[in-house]
């Protein structure tokens, strides 16, 4: 195996390892929305509090994949590969 395909297996290693915390975040997503499902069940009268909140701690939970997101296009695209 040449450098340059070690290289680019390691890229892809990388990648696919940052995006292992996009897991976490699909179940923060729903444990926050079956405790939201839950909430509202018990108490329809707080319906629009309990919806408010469980949309902002998706955005939160969605912000850490998208960052992993991010973080594996960068080092997909990124780093060049060296010229072996």
């Amino acid at each position: 195996m040449d450098v340059s395909a070690a290289y680019i297996l390691g890229k892809l290693i990388g990648a696919g390892l940052a995006m292992i915390g996009a897991i976490g975040a699909g179940a923060g997503i729903g444990i926050v929305a079956s405790g939201a499902v839950q909430a509202m069940g018990r108490n329809p009268d707080a319906t629009g509090i309990i919806q408010t909140n469980m949309i902002l701690g998706i955005a939160f939970a969605e912000a850490v994949a998208i960052y992993c997101l991010v973080v594996a296009l960068l080092i997909l695209f990124a780093i060049p590969v060296p010229v072996a």
